[in-house]
């Protein structure tokens, strides 16, 4: 589902004007990014929880070539998903 999508479904939950949802889902999805950036995880109970996960250096091969290469170090978002989501699917 892409933020338009997910934009237009809560509009047509909430009844509310297309700047309002969309200013809903960025707010919702900010919260979540600063949660992580400010205190390394973020829990929606019965959802899931976002944390940050730290990938360390490493060295890579270029699949053309063979050729070693260096990875950098990087840190991305870990989405895990709460049991009872789970068991609702």
């Amino acid at each position: 589902m892409s933020k338009s999508a997910l934009s237009k479904s809560v509009r047509e939950a909430t009844g509310c004007t297309v700047a309002q949802a969309d200013a809903a889902v960025e707010a919702m999805l900010s919260t979540i990014v600063e949660g992580v950036k400010k205190d390394g995880s973020f829990r929606l109970v019965g959802f899931g929880n976002f944390s940050k996960a730290e990938r360390a250096a490493r060295q890579g091969r270029n699949p053309k070539t063979g050729e070693a290469i260096e990875i950098a170090a990087s840190t991305s978002i870990k989405f895990s998903t709460a049991a009872a989501l789970k068991k609702s699917l």
